[in-house]
């Protein structure tokens, strides 16, 4: 088994120690020191169909156990079954484009509005940075949930929620990692809004 302390490393730094050690190993085990990166270890293990445990041994330690089932499909064979044509957006703020503010929001609100009725809809859309705000706006969390009903990923950037303290507000949408995204952002035409 391999062991990895991840404990203090930023994200997306223990889940990529942790895709790199679950490749090439049966069972691995990645200690962590919070809860956000226990539950990114986990949303991993469940890409990449391993067995997932987490032990909470403290608030600042976490035991994440991986284990490789035998069915676990390959890197390949997942960006193989990837949906043709469908597109991710990035939104990296709550405005849109770099005029006034309130024109801004009101542009990135009738934006949000309109993918619905796009076709083919969007894949995933990823917000970063002031974007997440969107996920706490009442005027857009509605056409949010409107997509993510539809199918749409929503992904929120874990580490912008936490900096803008809005991990009690967010309404819509996973909570994500660096790596996702990234991952998320290679595998796809990306498009930025």
């Amino acid at each position: 088994m391999k062991e990895i302390d991840a404990k203090g490393l930023a994200c997306p730094k223990p889940v990529v120690l942790a895709k790199k050690a679950i490749t090439s190993n049966q069972e691995v085990l990645v200690i962590v020191d919070n809860q956000t990166a226990a539950s990114n270890l986990t949303k991993l293990g469940n890409k990449m169909e391993a067995e997932v445990s987490v032990v909470e041994e403290s608030e600042t330690e976490f035991r994440v156990m991986f284990k490789k089932s035998k069915s676990s499909n390959s890197e390949n064979d997942e960006s193989k079954s990837e949906s043709k044509g469908a597109k991710i957006y990035l939104i990296p703020a709550d405005t849109m484009g770099d005029g006034e503010r309130e024109l801004g929001q009101i542009l990135i609100k009738g934006f949000i509005s309109t993918i619905k009725e796009l076709d083919p809809l969007p894949k995933k859309i990823i917000f970063l940075n002031s974007g997440v705000k969107l996920a706490v706006k009442k005027d857009v969390t509605s056409y949010l949930k409107e997509l993510e009903d539809k199918g749409v990923e929503i992904l929120l950037c874990g580490t912008c929620v936490d900096y803008y303290g809005l991990q009690e507000e967010v309404e819509v949408g996973e909570i994500s990692n660096m790596f996702e995204i990234a991952d998320s952002l290679n595998r796809e035409e990306a498009v930025v809004i």
